[in-house]
């Protein structure tokens, strides 16, 4: 097979970031007309110009969200002309985040929430009449797409929690006349697999020893066992689509191997084929024709993204579009026809470029940038990965940012030992990978460092790195932070007395455990939506995730026994709330199912009890992340001024970021400088 390097932009809106307040420049960190200058917030983690472009399916419209006074929106215009694009939608708020078109080619589809609850309701949008609908106006109610299939323009598959807020049953819905048809009454499954003629072929749910079965429908309303994923697989293992006849299952699988592997299983026999693998890393992303549904390429991500050609009709195209244009490349949209491609070109310093490719005359046509203001500002290079080493040997890939000119020869250290971040990812079943990054690039701009390391359970590095975070929430996977934090001191980059934590949900718990359990390392830290309480945690999640309990129970802890409630109890931040030495700053969505404000409310409450100094601030309009990007902007402005004061870093003064934000601070604000100050001015 022949290999051709690409990347994958991961074009998704910050919903972890959110932050910003200063009243000038710090202490003893006094602008230069030779340092670089600060890059406004708004530019970093405001609202993008364009971003998730689309084809129409018939490929003679393109789509993109983009802002409609200050709030994402859907726009559609000719392919020809994307200027002349106009808004679809008409969201106020919130901004839609996630949508997509119907193979009628005349609907828009989306999603949109209340205030971050993730009570999502389906909307479609007639083009031609401009008929807006809600499909499903329940309260307190979570609706999805399952499914959108060419054979059946009108009609798509949703699963609604009506009837058991526990299971998603799957109905029929026709965009249209709004007519919903119930076909899968669900009293057990987490997931369902159709092909593209709407038949249910494959359910799955998990076991009690945290595996998983996938079950067939026998014909007579009863399902049989069809294939058995074991505990130390799940993760990494499951159907990802079918072929065209919907005979063929691709599965990536890594049952009897380490890495995921791409495979195309026989739906009738189980045998299964290999279609793809890599040694060090998992099965990452694909390319299948849009309507012949055969596999064409298929990308594994160890450091950077690498694709495998497997259908050589691909291939002059791939080569041809690394000629027109610099970075990482991916396809995100192609009509049916598969004559227009959409392709995003990503580099680590820069905004994305966005080209539209017609494949039968081999030629592309720059489009945009997803942010304009970008695109003449100077930017930080993501560091080629640094494979840091584990205590116990493990390989732990992670990615450094270095403030511009602290780095004069090249050679990936500084002149001297920075100030650092380390800055953790969520999940914590997910990774980091080499792009532009907002939050590495605005802290570098403010003069630090920035580190994101790869720890164990971070996932796309084969199920045995996954596995050996089983278990080891607040443990050894704390233990791989503090020594890519050791490892950054040794080589140079990070002064020992100035390193701080950052991140968010499982970041945000890694935050709170290396301020409670390593007390001494961290100078600050700053937790975004994470849990205190690992066993209040594991009781307040979603209805809709309980059929996935044996998941958290397995590699968190089991709260059902008593074994595993003292596991969760030692591995919980809010029993050590006493050995929190540093400053430390919360930020919370009132509205968060994931992790709960009760997560955020226990350790504040504990540390007030024992007159620890903490600063919490609270957003009532938000949920797992800020998404209003007016919340992003004011909490990095109070970031930027904490470990301004901690670390000595630099920062933009508040200006107009509390502007439109609905930012409360319950408690703390006196602990950042100048943020007492900025909310008393907001409220006057």
């Amino acid at each position: 097979m022949k290999r051709v390097l690409i990347g994958v932009a991961f074009l998704t809106l910050l919903s972890m970031a959110g932050w910003a307040l200063g009243m000038g420049v710090a202490d003893g960190e006094m602008e230069t007309e030779e340092a670089d200058p600060l890059i406004p917030r708004e530019l970093l983690f405001g609202n993008p110009d364009k971003i998730t472009v689309r084809t129409s399916p018939d490929g003679s419209r393109i789509s993109y969200l983009a802002p409609k006074d200050g709030v994402l929106n859907v726009w559609v215009g000719p392919i020809e002309d994307p200027e002349a694009a106009e808004p679809v939608t008409n969201d106020t708020y919130r901004g839609i985040r996630s949508y997509s078109w119907a193979y009628t080619n005349e609907h828009i589809l989306y999603i949109q929430d209340k205030d971050g609850d993730e009570n999502w309701r389906i909307y479609s949008v007639n083009l031609s009449s401009g008929e807006m609908k809600d499909h499903t106006p329940f309260e307190d109610v979570q609706a999805r797409i399952v499914k959108v299939s060419r054979n059946f323009p009108e009609e798509i598959i949703v699963g609604i929690n009506s009837r058991d807020p526990e299971y998603h049953d799957l109905y029929h819905l026709n965009i249209d006349t709004g007519k919903m048809t119930l076909i899968q009454e669900n009293r057990y499954f987490s997931s369902f697999d159709i092909d593209d003629n709407y038949t249910v072929r494959f359910a799955t749910n998990m076991t009690c020893d945290g595996g998983a079965d996938i079950f067939r429908p026998t014909g007579d309303g009863r399902w049989e066992v069809f294939s058995k994923i074991p505990m130390e697989d799940v993760i990494t293992t499951g159907p990802v689509g079918f072929n065209k006849t919907g005979e063929i299952l691709y599965m990536v699988d890594s049952r009897g191997r380490n890495t995921a592997a791409l495979f195309a299983m026989d739906t009738h026999t189980g045998v299964e084929t290999l279609i793809a693998e890599d040694p060090k890393a998992d099965f990452s992303g694909w390319m299948v024709h849009p309507s012949e549904r055969n596999v064409q390429a298929v990308a594994f991500t160890y450091e950077r993204k690498d694709w495998q050609v497997i259908d050589g009709s691909v291939a002059d195209d791939l080569a041809f579009l690394a000629t027109v244009d610099d970075g990482d490349i991916e396809v995100v949209s192609r009509s049916l026809d598969d004559r227009t491609w959409i392709v995003v070109y990503v580099v680590d310093d820069g905004p994305f470029r966005y080209y539209r490719y017609d494949s039968k005359k081999k030629e592309a046509e720059f489009l945009f940038t997803n942010r304009k203001d970008l695109e003449d500002l100077a930017f930080a290079k993501m560091m080629i990965p640094a494979v840091i080493v584990s205590r116990d040997g493990l390989n732990l890939v992670s990615y450094y940012t270095l403030p511009l000119g602290s780095d004069p020869d090249g050679d990936g250290r500084p002149e001297e030992p920075l100030p650092m971040v380390l800055y953790v990812h969520g999940g914590p079943w997910a990774r980091d990978v080499w792009d532009y990054n907002p939050a590495h690039q605005w802290l570098a701009n403010r003069g630090y460092a920035v580190l994101s390391a790869n720890f164990r359970g971070s996932t796309g590095f084969g199920k045995d790195f996954v596995n050996a975070g089983n278990l080891e929430w607040g443990a050894k996977m704390h233990d791989d932070l503090i020594d890519a934090v050791d490892w950054a001191v040794g080589e140079g980059i990070a002064d020992p007395d100035r390193v701080a934590i950052m991140g968010g949900s499982y970041g945000g718990y890694a935050t709170l455990v290396g301020l409670t359990f390593t007390p001494e390392v961290f100078a600050c830290g700053v937790d975004i939506v994470g849990p205190s309480n690992l066993t209040t945690l594991i009781e307040t999640i979603p209805p809709y995730w309980q059929p996935q309990i044996e998941l958290f129970a397995t590699r968190m802890g089991d709260h059902r026994t008593e074994e595993g409630r003292r596991l969760l109890f030692e591995r919980s931040p809010i029993n050590r709330v006493e050995n929190i030495a540093r400053p430390l700053l919360i930020g919370q969505g009132a509205n968060d199912p994931r992790v709960s404000q009760n997560e955020s409310n226990q350790i504040v409450g504990a540390m007030q009890e024992k007159g620890i100094p903490v600063t919490y601030v609270l957003y009532p309009d938000e949920g797992h992340g800020f998404a209003r990007p007016e919340n992003r902007i004011s909490f990095f402005a109070i970031a930027e001024a904490f470990l301004s004061e901690h670390l000595g870093g630099r920062f933009e003064p508040v200006g107009d970021a509390f502007e439109n934000s609905t930012i409360t601070v319950p408690v703390g604000a006196e602990e950042v400088p100048g943020l007492k100050e900025a909310l008393f001015d907001r409220s006057a």
